[in-house]
């Protein structure tokens, strides 16, 4: 397995596509591994992108320092990574727990960040938010099997006619990002927590990157409102809402998702 030395810890990671494409990375959300990536975008994106996929801080084979972490810590990491790997800037591609890691690499690391694409992600949790998330933390501290985590989460990422997929519904249950990792309980109510202390809403016009904001319809974890609050804060913020997804809306309507992000990433600079 790819393993690279990360401020003294093992980060695992992974390298798709030709070596001379612009690079892409994808940052994993909250209970992902980067396997989650492989079935639907990266055939599409790596045709186009170098892309680099990783596992976040005790994810799979990713060392755990132990302790809280914030979602700057996380940015932390992947600057790190970036220069261990040798890649000076590259697009970032982040997805909830993802995107606000991707936020904070843009403010910290702006040098790292040529384009940015935030998927089903805030700048700041409402009270709603913050409710749900405090109740997957305690879930995951009172053992809640992963089976029944699972359809808790497909209850909020999908959109109601997927979930009158039963066999679908069965499916994705078995293969749910995160779901075959038997992920840490310490470790998810740590990314809860991560995910409830980001606030980046006072300093994202100081995101200077042309940023793409991808939201699905349907989506009932992070409804438009929020994208909407990123693209029209962000000085070079572009809102799209596909018309058919919610919160997995890279799954749900992965064909023109993929072709969404590849149009935004191929377009000339400064638009």
């Amino acid at each position: 397995m790819p393993l690279i030395e990360v401020s003294g810890r093992k980060v695992y990671y992974e390298l798709h596509g030709p070596e001379l494409a612009p690079p892409l990375v994808l940052v994993m959300g909250l209970a992902g591994s980067c396997q989650g990536w492989h079935p639907l975008q990266v055939p599409e994106l790596s045709a186009r992108h170098r892309l680099v996929l990783f596992d976040h801080r005790g994810v799979g084979e990713s060392e755990d320092p132990g302790g809280p972490f914030t979602t700057a810590d996380l940015a932390g990491d992947l600057d790190g990574l970036l220069g261990a790997l040798g890649v000076r800037k590259a697009h970032v591609l982040g997805a909830f727990l993802g995107g606000m890691t991707a936020q904070e690499l843009a403010l910290r690391f702006p040098e790292r960040v040529d384009r940015l694409v935030l998927v089903g992600t805030y700048a700041r949790p409402d009270a709603k938010r913050k409710l749900l998330l405090e109740k997957w933390r305690e879930m995951a501290r009172h053992g809640t099997s992963p089976e029944i985590f699972t359809r808790e989460r497909l209850l909020w990422t999908l959109q109601d006619e997927t979930l009158e997929q039963a066999d679908l519904i069965e499916a994705m249950s078995r293969s749910f990002p995160g779901r075959e990792l038997q992920l840490d309980a310490d470790l998810l109510a740590r990314q809860c927590d991560a995910c409830l202390s980001h606030d980046s809403y006072d300093r994202l016009r100081k995101i200077a990157q042309p940023t793409l904001v991808v939201c699905g319809r349907q989506d009932q974890l992070t409804p438009s409102k929020f994208s909407r609050e990123l693209a029209d804060e962000i000085p070079n913020g572009h809102l799209v809402t596909l018309p058919w997804g919610a919160h997995l809306v890279m799954a749900e309507c992965a064909q023109e998702f993929n072709r969404t992000v590849l149009q935004f990433l191929g377009a000339p600079g400064g638009d």
